[in-house]
C-alpha cells in the first residue's frame, strides 16, 4: 500500500530531534504545558466528582408538561381551581378474604388514611376516602335535604355502625369510584402539592415513595393488600430503578474496555481511554450539580451517552498514536502528530453531537430541555478530556511496542480480506446494487414507519415493565373500579357564578353527552349532571325535577349542595367548572379521538359568557404532551439534519460529499422508525430524543472516514485506493466505535425501567446501522458522486487525513 505512505508524517524516534515550536498555537500551548494540564485535570476531576456525589435524583410534575401548549396553559391558569384534577396518588386497600365492612379492615384503612394525611406534600383539603369528612352522603326527606359524612361520626366498630356505614355508602353513590364494584376494597385519593411546605423545595418523590412503602405498604398482611398508583409513586419507582441502572454503567465500561483491549492488546492505553471517558461523565454531573439542576429519570441517561461518545473519540486518538509509534515515532511526537491530524475532525464531530442534543431545546417539554442542557455540557467537557487530555496522557504513557507493531503489521497486509471486500463497493456493479437495495429498503421502511404512533401504545405506565408492581396495581384498580385513573377534563371558564347559569349548564350537559357516545368513555361527571339530582332532591325527589332549571335561584341552591359534596367539579366562586370523562385507557388513538370531539365542541359552543378549555386531568395532560411531541418530532428532525449538513458542507467543501455523508444517516433514521413500529414503541417524551441523538453521534463515522478519503483524492489518489487508505487509517476504528457505542447502550435493555430499555435498543440499532452505512454507503455513493474528485496539486501529496476539515473550520473560526 504505497499510497498509504502519503498520510504518514516523518518518523522521529528521538524526541530531541522534534521541533517543539512546530504546530499551531493550540498544539504548542497544550504540549508545552503537559504537566500543568494533568494537574489541573486531576484537581477538576476530584472537585467535580465530589459535586457529582451530592447530586440528587428527583422529578417534577410540571417539568413533564409542555409549558406553552394550549391545553397546559389552560390547566396552569386554572390550577388553583383544579386541585383535585392534577397530580394525585391513589391508594387502594383490599380485604382479601372479605369486604370493606369488616371492623379489622376498617381499622387498618383508618390507620393508613391518617398516616397518609400527615405525609409531607399532601394537599390535605382535597384528600378523600371513606374516613375523610369530605366524602358525604345526601338524601331527600319530607323536611328537605339530610346528609353527613359517609363514615359515622360516632363509629365504634359495632354492628349497628357498620350497617349505617353500608347504608351511607349506598346513599353517597361512591361504589365504583371510592369503593370498588365488589366492595372488597376502597380508595384513598391523595392530591399532592408541587412544593413541600415543610422545606419550601420541590416535593421529594423518592422520599414520598419510600414513605408509602414503609408506612402504607407495610400494613399489608395475609388479609390486607395495598395497591398504589399515581405520578408520585411512578417517579419514586423510577428513581429506585435508576439506582440499579448504575450497575449497567459499570457493565458498559467493562464491555467497552474489553472491546478496546481486543483491538489494541494494550492495557495502558485502554485504561487511559476509559479513565478520560469516565472523567468526562463525572465532570458533566458535577457541573450540572453546580448549576443547581437535578437529575431526573430521563436525564440520568446522559452520562452514559457522554461516556460512550468519549470512548469513541478516545479510540480514534489512541489508534493514530499507535500507528505512528508502530512506525518508530517517539510517543511524544506521535501524540502531537495525532493531535494535528484529528483535533479539528474530532471537534467537528463533537459539534455534530452537540447539534443533535441542542435541537432538543425546540421541544417545549422542560424534561427534554434538561436533557439537551446536560448533554451539551457533556459534549463541551469531552472537547477537553478526550481531545486534549487523552493525547497528553498518551504522550507520557504511549502504547506497548507489541500493540504498535501488531497494528502496523495489520495495515501493511496487502491481501486483507476486509479491505478487499469493502473495496468492491467502489466498483460500478456493487455500488449500483448497494444503492438500489438501500433505496428499496428505505422505501419499504418508510411505508412501515407511516404506522408509527404518537404516545403510549400499552395500558398502564409504559415507563415500567408490564410485570412491575406498579403496573400490576394499575391493572387491579382498573379491573375493580368503574372509574379509571385516566381522566380527561374539559375546563368551563366563566365570570363568578357563571357556571351555574342556565345556558352554561345546558352546554356542559351537551358536551357530556357527546363524550359519553365515545366507546372508550366509562362515564362523564360534571356540575350539570349532579345538578339534576340536586334539584330533584330539593323538590321531594320528584322525577319531574330531574332537569336543568331556568330559575337562577333554583340552580343556585342546587349548586351550593354540589359544592359541598363534589368540589372537584366546581370551585368556590362558581367561575370554574369541570367536565371529566373517565377513559378506559390512555392510548394514543383514545386520546386523539377524545381531543377531536371536545375540541370541535369547544370551538363551536364557547362564547364570551362561558368558554370550554382543553384540558386537565392525567389523560388531558398526556394528550397535550402527544400533540407537542407530534408537532416537534419532524421539526427536530429537519433541524438536526440541516445543522449536520451545514457542518459537513463546511468540513468537506463539497455538496456531493455532504450528500454522501447524510444519506446513510437518513436511511438509518427511517429504519429506526420502522423498528419502533415493529417493537410497538410510540413516539413520546422518552423516545423522541433518540433519533436526534443517533444522527448527531452517527455523523462522526462519516467525518472521520470521508475526510480521509477526500484528502487522498485531492492529493491525486484514485477513489478505490483513497477509500482503502481511509479504511486502513480510520475505518477499523469506525467499526470499533460502532461496536463500542452499541455495547455501551445495549446494556440498558436489561433495565427495570422500560423506556430506558427501549432507548438502549434503538440507540444500539442506530449506532450499528450508522457504522454499516458509513463503511458500505460512503464508497457506493462516492462512486456516483465523488469518483472524479480533482487533485488540488502536487503540493498536497503529503496531505494529512483531516487537513481539509482543519483548513475549512479554521477559516470559519
Amino acid at each position: 500500500m504505497a499510497a498509504f505512505e502519503q498520510i504518514e508524517a516523518p518518523v522521529i524516534s528521538n524526541r530531541d530531534d522534534f521541533d517543539a515550536r512546530s504546530g499551531n498555537r493550540i498544539e504548542r500551548l497544550i504540549f508545552n504545558n503537559r504537566l500543568l494540564i494533568c494537574i489541573i485535570s486531576l484537581l477538576l476531576t476530584m472537585f467535580f466528582g465530589y459535586e457529582a456525589s451530592k447530586l440528587e435524583i428527583n422529578a417534577s410534575f410540571e417539568k413533564m408538561l409542555p409549558q406553552s401548549q394550549e391545553f397546559i396553559r389552560n390547566y396552569l391558569a386554572n390550577k388553583e381551581s383544579l386541585r383535585a384534577q392534577g397530580n394525585a396518588i391513589q391508594i387502594d386497600v383490599q380485604n382479601v378474604g372479605g369486604d370493606i365492612y369488616d371492623p379489622a379492615y376498617l381499622k387498618v384503612l383508618q390507620e393508613i388514611n391518617d398516616a397518609t394525611f400527615l405525609m409531607p406534600g399532601v394537599d390535605r383539603a382535597f384528600m378523600k376516602s371513606i374516613w375523610t369528612p369530605s366524602v358525604r352522603w345526601t338524601e331527600v326527606t319530607e323536611g328537605g335535604f339530610r346528609g353527613g359524612p359517609v363514615m359515622p361520626t360516632d363509629y365504634d366498630g359495632s354492628d349497628s355502625k357498620i350497617a349505617l356505614l353500608k347504608d351511607n355508602i349506598a346513599r353517597a353513590g361512591i361504589v365504583g369510584s371510592i369503593v370498588s364494584n365488589n366492595q372488597r376494597s376502597s380508595l384513598i385519593i391523595v392530591p399532592l402539592l408541587d412544593i413541600d411546605p415543610n422545606t419550601g423545595k420541590a416535593l421529594d418523590y423518592k422520599q414520598l415513595s419510600h414513605q408509602l412503602e414503609s408506612i402504607v405498604r407495610a400494613k399489608e398482611s395475609d388479609s390486607i393488600k395495598v395497591h398504589i398508583v399515581g405520578f408520585g409513586k411512578l417517579v419514586g419507582d423510577l428513581i429506585d430503578g435508576l439506582e440499579q441502572v448504575i450497575t449497567y454503567f459499570g457493565i458498559a465500561a467493562l464491555l467497552a474496555g474489553i472491546a478496546i483491549y481486543i483491538y489494541t492488546r494494550c492495557i495502558r492505553s485502554t485504561v487511559l481511554v476509559l479513565i478520560c471517558s469516565i472523567a468526562a461523565a463525572a465532570w458533566q454531573l458535577g457541573i450540572v450539580r453546580l448549576l443547581g439542576l437535578s437529575v431526573d429519570p430521563y436525564s440520568i441517561l446522559v452520562p452514559f451517552l457522554v461516556f460512550a461518545i468519549g470512548v469513541s473519540h478516545g479510540a480514534q486518538k489512541m489508534n493514530g498514536i499507535m500507528q505512528d509509534i508502530g512506525r518508530g515515532t517517539h510517543k511524544y511526537v506521535a501524540a502531537r502528530y495525532t493531535f494535528r491530524r484529528l483535533f479539528m475532525a474530532g471537534l467537528t464531530a463533537l459539534l455534530a453531537d452537540a447539534v443533535g442534543f441542542a435541537v432538543l431545546m425546540v421541544i417545549d417539554i422542560p424534561v427534554i430541555q434538561d436533557i439537551a442542557m446536560a448533554a451539551s455540557i457533556g459534549v463541551a467537557v469531552l472537547v477537553f478530556t478526550n481531545l486534549v487530555l487523552l493525547p497528553v496522557l498518551l504522550s507520557y504513557c504511549g502504547v506497548s511496542q507489541n500493540a504498535a507493531k501488531r497494528t502496523l503489521h495489520g495495515e501493511t497486509k496487502s491481501a486483507n480480506f476486509v479491505f478487499d471486500f469493502l473495496d468492491r463497493f467502489t466498483e460500478r456493479r456493487v455500488a449500483t446494487g448497494t444503492v438500489v437495495i438501500a433505496a428499496v429498503l428505505g422505501l419499504g421502511a418508510y411505508f412501515v414507519s407511516l404506522d408509527l404512533k404518537i404516545g403510549d401504545l400499552e395500558p398502564g405506565a409504559p415507563e415500567l415493565r408490564a410485570e412491575s408492581r406498579y403496573n400490576r396495581d394499575v391493572a387491579y384498580i382498573g379491573e375493580n373500579y368503574g372509574l379509571s385513573s385516566d381522566q380527561f377534563v374539559v375546563i368551563v371558564k366563566t365570570p363568578p357564578q357563571g357556571v351555574a347559569g342556565y345556558q352554561a349548564l345546558i352546554e356542559q350537559d351537551r358536551l357530556a353527552m357527546k363524550l359519553r357516545e365515545l366507546p372508550f368513555v366509562q362515564t362523564v361527571l360534571s356540575a350539570a349532571g349532579y345538578l339534576r339530582f340536586a334539584t330533584a332532591g330539593g323538590n321531594e325527589n320528584s322525577p319531574k325535577w330531574l332537569s336543568i332549571n331556568r330559575d337562577p335561584s333554583v340552580n343556585a341552591n342546587a349548586m351550593a349542595t354540589i359544592y359541598g359534596d363534589h368540589n372537584e367539579v366546581i370551585n368556590g366562586d362558581w367561575s370554574v367548572g369541570t367536565i371529566t370523562a373517565y377513559l378506559s385507557d390512555h392510548k394514543a388513538e383514545t386520546l386523539a379521538q377524545t381531543v377531536k370531539v371536545a375540541k370541535e365542541f369547544a370551538d363551536a359552543h364557547s362564547t364570551n359568557d362561558y368558554q370550554f378549555l382543553l384540558a386537565a386531568g392525567s389523560a388531558g395532560i398526556q394528550a397535550a404532551t402527544n400533540i407537542t411531541v407530534e408537532r416537534s418530532s419532524r421539526t427536530m428532525l429537519y433541524l438536526v439534519y440541516g445543522a449536520v449538513s451545514i457542518l459537513c458542507l463546511i468540513a468537506f467543501r463539497s455538496w456531493r460529499a455532504t450528500v454522501v455523508a447524510i444519506v446513510p444517516l437518513a436511511l438509518t433514521s427511517i429504519l429506526c422508525e420502522a423498528l419502533m413500529v415493529f417493537l410497538g414503541i410510540g413516539v413520546k417524551t422518552a423516545t423522541l430524543p433518540v433519533i436526534a441523538l443517533g444522527v448527531g453521534i452517527g455523523v462522526d463515522y462519516a467525518l472521520y472516514l470521508l475526510s480521509t478519503q477526500l484528502a487522498q483524492q485531492r492529493a491525486g489518489v484514485p477513489l478505490k485506493e483513497a477509500y482503502r487508505i481511509a479504511v486502513a487509517f480510520t475505518g477499523k476504528v469506525v467499526v470499533l466505535v460502532g461496536i463500542t457505542l452499541a455495547v455501551g447502550v445495549i446494556t440498558w435493555a436489561w433495565s427495570p425501567i422500560k423506556f430506558q430499555a427501549d432507548m438502549g435498543i434503538l440507540l444500539a440499532f442506530m449506532f450499528l446501522w450508522n457504522m454499516i452505512g458509513a463503511l458500505i454507503g460512503i464508497p457506493a455513493l462516492s462512486y456516483f458522486l465523488l469518483r472524479d474528485v480533482k487533485a488540488v496539486g502536487s503540493q498536497d501529496a503529503t496531505v494529512s487525513p483531516s487537513e481539509s476539515v482543519t483548513d475549512n473550520l479554521a477559516r470559519v473560526a
